[in-house]
């Protein structure tokens, strides 16, 4: 009998057309039973906009199969924070469950089935708080299974349940009751994360910053929950580049990461213990300010040792000296 996707699928959009339709057409050829579609308004400063907005709801309103259609189309630009904020609010007041894509995340075919099938396993064990399709590992192999455990959220292409978005607050105001208990010294326990943390979130808090899915980590670190991520990465970001409200620049560790199939019947970890090699990678390699740097001294450090050892010595003299 060959499988058949089950899970609603949330779809949020706003003026990028080439990119929608990509995604779009990835969304088509899994059929989701249920397809909510969330649409940011024109920006009232760029007068193109509201052209780019109609031509991209048209897109993805061409749904050729059976399928129920619910919108939330917003007719004023709400913005990269209270947007998606909003919307995932809709759809979690009328799912139970979702699987989430933005217009800019292309999905593997495989990680529909992926996140079919785990939303079912996982649906009521709440120390599993949501199902990603992100693997920023690339060639390194962490896990015999098909998933593993990280307390790092990436919401590139996720899926979640109605009982762990309740937790989520988009204005973190649960944040300064938290900020001098031990929540983030309990959860990372490295003095140069927590300070990086603590400075995301008051900034978030303080409305010096706008996003929305900071706050998502912090409502999973809250519950202490996981998150549970593919072996293989199964969603790519194309939405580097000078059209992005955010990645204006391209970045090596996270933009336009290939994508490689799902096998099945999945490998279930015998636990739910969270993978601390992968914490510490993306620790490093993806939640810091000089990322990049530490990126690529660790490729240097992996395929170059002797260069990597010689360098290393160097800088050690010339440490020595200076002091």
């Amino acid at each position: 009998m060959s499988w058949k996707l089950r899970t609603p699928v949330a779809f949020l959009i706003f003026n990028r057309r080439d990119k929608v339709k990509r995604v779009f057409d990835e969304i088509a050829r899994a059929r989701p039973p249920k397809l909510l579609l969330i649409a940011d308004g024109p920006r009232p400063d760029r007068p193109d906009d509201e052209e780019k907005v109609r031509l991209t709801r048209a897109i993805v309103e061409n749904v050729d199969w059976d399928c129920e259609v619910l919108t939330n189309y917003s007719e004023t630009n709400l913005g990269t924070t209270y947007r998606p904020a909003t919307g995932l609010n809709w759809v979690f007041n009328t799912v139970e469950e979702a699987i989430f894509l933005e217009e800019d995340c292309l999905p593997h075919p495989s990680f529909f089935r992926f996140c079919d099938e785990l939303l079912e396993k996982y649906r009521d064990d709440e120390r599993v708080m949501m199902i990603s399709g992100s693997n920023f590992m690339r060639e390194r192999k962490v896990t015999p299974y098909s998933y593993f455990f990280s307390q790092y959220v990436s919401l590139w292409g996720f899926a979640t349940w109605r009982r762990a978005w309740h937790h989520y607050d988009v204005d973190l105001r649960l944040w300064p009751r938290f900020r001098d208990s031990s929540l983030l010294e309990n959860v990372l326990r490295n003095r140069s994360a927590i300070a990086f943390w603590r400075q995301q979130f008051d900034s978030l808090s303080s409305g010096r910053k706008t996003t929305w899915d900071t706050q998502w980590q912090f409502a999973c670190w809250s519950q202490n929950g996981l998150c549970l991520a593919p072996s293989t990465n199964l969603v790519s970001n194309i939405g580097f580049g000078a059209d992005a409200a955010h990645y204006v620049k391209v970045d090596p560790v996270l933009a336009d990461v290939p994508t490689s199939e799902m096998s099945f019947p999945l490998e279930h970890p015998p636990g739910i213990v969270r993978s601390a090699e992968v914490d510490e990678f993306i620790s490093h390699n993806v939640f810091r300010s000089d990322r990049w740097i530490h990126y690529f001294a660790s490729v240097a450090r992996r395929f170059f040792p002797s260069l990597y050892a010689t360098s290393r010595e160097m800088a050690a003299q010339i440490a020595r000296h200076l002091g």
